[in-house]
This record gives C-alpha cells, sequence and structure tokens, in this order.
C-alpha cells in the first residue's frame, strides 16, 4: 500500500508539473508574441492551426490545477483532522487571493501604482480552497452534489446573461461574468477569473480524491480512464447538440479542420462545462495510464510540480524583466513603458509589436529550463525542513 501511495502522489505531481510547464507558454506568447495584444489566437478568421493549437493546448492547465488542488485535500484529510484541515484550506486560500492581488498583479502587468488590480488564477483557487475549507465540515455525499449541481448547472446563468440589460452588478461578476469594478482614485479591480464554477469544479477533485484512497492500483486505473472517456464522450455528444454547456455555439466554417476547430472552441472565462469536460477528461485518462515515474525525464518534470506555486510566482517576473528589457532595446523610454498602451492594465506594452511565434517558443523554453535548478533546490528546501509549517503556503 505505501508503494501505491507513493505511486500516486507522483503520477499527480508529473501531470501538475507538465501543465504548470504548458502555462508558461500561454504567458510567454502573451508577453511576445507580436499579435497577442492585438487579436485573439483561437479567432478563427485570423488564427492559423498552429497558433490556435498554442493557445487550445494551455486551456488544460487551470482546470487540472483547481480539480488537482481538490485531490490533494482529500489526501490531506488523512493525515489531518477535519479542524485542522479546513483551518489550512481557508488561511491558505485567503493567502492566495492576496498574493494574486499584490504579488501577482505587479508582477503581470509591471504597474508599480496598481492602477488595475487583477484577479485570476490564485484569486479562483484560493477562494475556491477557502469555500471547500468551510464545506468539508458537511457530509461527502453534500459535497459531491453541490460540486456536481455547480459544474452541470452554472451554465443555465447564460440565459440569463444573454437577456440581461445594463450592467451587471459586482457579487455577479464575481460569481459568473468577467467584468471591471471602479475603486478609489482612479485604481481599479478586473475580475479575469469568477469563481463560481472553479469552486463547484474543486469540490469534485476533492470527492474523486477517495478513488486514489479506495481503490487498488488496476481498479482505480479502470475508474480514471473509464471517467475520463465518459467525460470526453458527453462532451462530444453534448457539444454537437449545440444547446447547452457552452455559451458560444460551434458553426461550420471553410473546411472540415476550421469547423474541428470551432467545435473545440469552448468558453474558459468562466469556465463552461464543456470545457471542464474537454480538459478534466484527458487528464484522469493519462492519471489511468501512468505507471511508471521513475524515469530521469518523469523526474524531472515532478520538481516543477511538487513547487507549483513558488514555480508560479517566479515566472512571471522573469518573463515581465525580460518583456522590460526588450522593450527598452525596441527604443522605447522607461516613461512610455510606465505609461503604457490605451485602455489596458500590462506596463511595458506597445500592442502590434513583439517577434514571432518562434521566438515566443524559444523564450518559454529558455524560462523553463533556466528555473529548473532553482525549483529543485527549492524543492529540496521544502522537503527537508517540515518543521516549517509556513512553507506549506508558497
Amino acid at each position: 500500500m505505501t508503494t501505491l501511495k507513493k505511486s500516486r502522489i507522483e503520477s499527480i505531481d508529473l501531470l501538475r508539473g507538465i501543465i504548470m510547464i504548458i502555462m508558461a507558454l500561454d504567458h510567454s506568447r502573451d508577453y511576445f508574441h507580436s499579435a497577442a495584444l492585438v487579436d485573439d489566437p483561437l479567432n478563427l478568421a485570423t488564427t492559423s492551426p498552429f497558433l490556435y493549437c498554442t493557445r487550445w493546448v494551455t486551456h488544460f492547465c487551470a482546470p487540472i490545477f483547481l480539480f488537482l488542488s481538490g485531490t490533494s485535500a482529500w489526501l490531506q484529510s488523512g493525515r489531518k483532522t477535519t479542524k485542522e484541515l479546513s483551518r489550512f484550506l481557508i488561511t491558505r486560500g485567503l493567502w492566495l487571493v492576496l498574493v494574486d492581488l499584490t504579488i501577482i498583479t505587479l508582477g503581470t502587468t509591471g504597474d508599480i501604482y496598481f492602477s488595475v488590480f487583477i484577479i485570476q488564477t490564485l484569486w479562483a483557487i484560493g477562494i475556491s480552497m477557502a469555500i471547500l475549507g468551510l464545506m468539508i465540515w458537511l457530509p461527502f455525499y453534500v459535497i459531491l452534489i453541490t460540486g456536481l449541481l455547480i459544474v452541470l448547472g452554472h451554465n443555465a446563468l447564460d440565459f440569463a446573461e444573454a437577456n440581461h440589460q445594463g450592467a451587471f452588478p459586482f457579487w455577479w461578476n464575481l460569481l459568473h461574468r468577467q467584468g471591471a469594478i471602479s475603486l478609489w482614485g482612479g485604481h481599479s479591480l478586473f475580475i479575469f477569473y469568477p469563481f463560481l464554477s472553479w469552486a463547484g469544479l474543486m469540490m469534485l477533485g476533492y470527492c474523486f480524491g477517495k478513488v486514489f484512497t479506495s481503490y487498488e492500483s488496476i481498479q482505480r486505473s479502470k475508474i480514471l480512464i473509464g471517467t475520463g472517456l465518459g467525460l470526453l464522450a458527453f462532451f462530444a455528444v453534448l457539444r454537437f447538440a449545440n444547446v447547452y454547456g457552452d455559451p458560444v455555439h460551434w458553426s461550420g466554417q471553410k473546411n472540415a479542420l476550421y469547423t474541428f476547430l470551432s467545435f473545440m472552441n469552448v468558453q474558459k472565462y468562466p469556465p463552461s462545462l464543456l470545457y471542464m469536460c474537454a480538459t478534466i477528461g484527458p487528464a484522469l485518462i493519462f492519471l489511468g495510464l501512468v505507471k511508471q515515474t521513475g524515469s530521469r525525464f518523469s523526474k524531472i518534470l515532478i520538481v516543477y510540480g511538487r513547487v507549483p506555486m513558488f514555480y508560479y510566482i517566479i515566472h512571471f517576473y522573469v518573463l515581465t524583466t525580460i518583456n522590460i528589457v526588450l522593450f527598452l532595446s525596441r527604443g522605447h523610454t522607461v516613461a512610455e513603458g510606465l505609461k503604457g498602451a490605451p485602455g489596458m492594465p500590462w506596463k511595458f506594452v506597445a500592442p502590434g509589436e513583439g517577434y514571432s511565434l518562434a521566438v515566443a517558443y524559444a523564450i518559454w523554453i529558455t524560462v523553463v529550463i533556466a528555473l529548473y535548478p532553482l525549483c529543485k533546490w527549492y524543492d529540496i528546501y521544502k522537503s527537508s525542513h517540515p518543521e516549517k509549517k509556513w512553507l506549506s503556503y508558497l
């Protein structure tokens, strides 16, 4: 049983490491691709299949990380009392929200004046974690039913949004719709990740953690693969029906390839039911198929998966620093950089400027490789100092 537990945890870390690396590709494209600030890579009228796939593959990152965060909470429930786990989830969740508002906002925008506070991935994880910290006092089936109701039912709100007149209230934007909120003295808050469906997904990840602790390897693999295939089949049928599960319908395009791209173009903000099925399904299949995590390459990937928040914060500051250096190298001044582009929260950017997708890929690979020694050092340090409880918050 000990061997099974170790293998299970390493397979989760392996998957988490892969998605953390893929995540950096999306952010490298955002910073350095010449079309990043002027067009949507999923816009079928202007994109190329390669650019589309570069963006779409990163769809896996946020939902898998949220889902696995819930699973990790379940696994911790075997080592902590309900009170201890609840306190940890709530305090760490609120800490993540604070980090997103301050450290990540600065690291992503480069704006030392915090003209716009952005709540995005860590906010979604943090608020979902805090909610889960309250939910774990309830019976297992209540958490499961609540998660299912949210994930399966939240797209019913799309119909209300489509018929709504005027601005949406602040609380609605927090729950289910992107939006900007004016604060004080010219500052504002941009809600990038409405949290309702993310919270439901984390609840399901928590409940799915029971699969890892209740079944032996062979049966567990069958459940993981079967559930993953079931989610993909459910996605295909519901998406083909074109009536529910995503606010944007697919349509026939100029050829079969682009029609398929339209079929797969599901909404991330907030994550639709179909988006979650299309991303969590392959993740479960991957976990069901992985048998060995002892190869040298797997061990490298696992390092990134063991220190995800540390890596997440550092990689933003590295990318922002590179972006500032390249911005200045193109003849711009610091004053121009701090002024930013009209209507955009990011500083040291000029829409339409930048580089080819190949350059963005090269920067991505270079940054990921360069961060490995630092991640390895932190992983060793964290593992060798279990008495330092504060390390579990980073």
